[in-house]
């Protein structure tokens, strides 16, 4: 809740939007600050706690989406929140956004309001998981012969390989070993995952779900 001061980072190279949503979230209660690049970003995050990031695509020098992945399979224990902006709002990209670990995508131009509206959705979201959703709470989790190691954001195989999983696959991974034994719908998926409603055309879902088959095969 923004009461919270819930601490928002803006990574985006135009200087005027940039300006424009920093004041804005701190108009509605926000503690934002804004960057221009991916090297001030990783500069801020080294000294500042984030609790979410609005992260454009098209930045000068490393890209967002390069910025997200590489976030994403680096951290452990808190990760903030991220939304991509992007001017490019074809599905393909907001596919691959949202499989680079991102919560959200906001194709350009957007409603100031509606990425309020979504930035409280996502923090909403990620203050009321379950206890088994939190990371420092169970550092391998053990299903049918693999182990996902929590803390180095691992999967290891029955056959004792271990590869780096991140962003999506992880998060996705994540709610199902919460809900064992479960079915669980497209809406409820993107819900526990990504923290927001089912769009009839959105398949993103069902390209994650596919990716993770693969990598677990039978």
């Amino acid at each position: 809740m923004a009461a919270e001061r819930s601490n928002v980072l803006v990574v985006d190279d135009d200087e005027g939007l940039r300006e424009l949503l920093v004041r804005y979230l701190g108009d509605n209660g926000y503690a934002a600050t804004g960057v221009g690049d991916g090297t001030a970003m990783k500069a801020h995050l080294q000294t500042h706690p984030v609790d979410l990031i609005l992260l454009d695509v098209m930045l000068p020098g490393e890209d967002g989406l390069s910025l997200a992945r590489g976030f994403n399979a680096a951290q452990s224990g808190h990760v903030p929140a991220i939304i991509m902006l992007s001017a490019r709002g074809e599905e393909v990209d907001r596919i691959v956004g949202l499989e680079v670990g991102a919560d959200d995508y906001l194709p350009k131009p957007f409603s100031a309001r509606e990425l309020l509206a979504r930035i409280k959705v996502i923090l909403r979201r990620t203050r009321s998981l379950p206890p088994n959703l939190q990371p420092q709470d169970e550092a391998r989790m053990r299903f049918a012969g693999w182990v996902l190691d929590t803390a180095r954001r691992e999967l290891v195989s029955p056959a004792g390989t271990a590869t780096p999983i991140g962003g999506a696959e992880y998060k996705l991974l994540r709610v199902f070993l919460a809900h064992p034994n479960r079915v669980l719908s497209r809406e409820q998926l993107l819900d526990l995952s990504q923290g927001r409603e089912a769009d009839p055309l959105d398949r993103s879902i069902d390209v994650q779900v596919s990716r993770l088959r693969q990598r677990l095969g039978e």
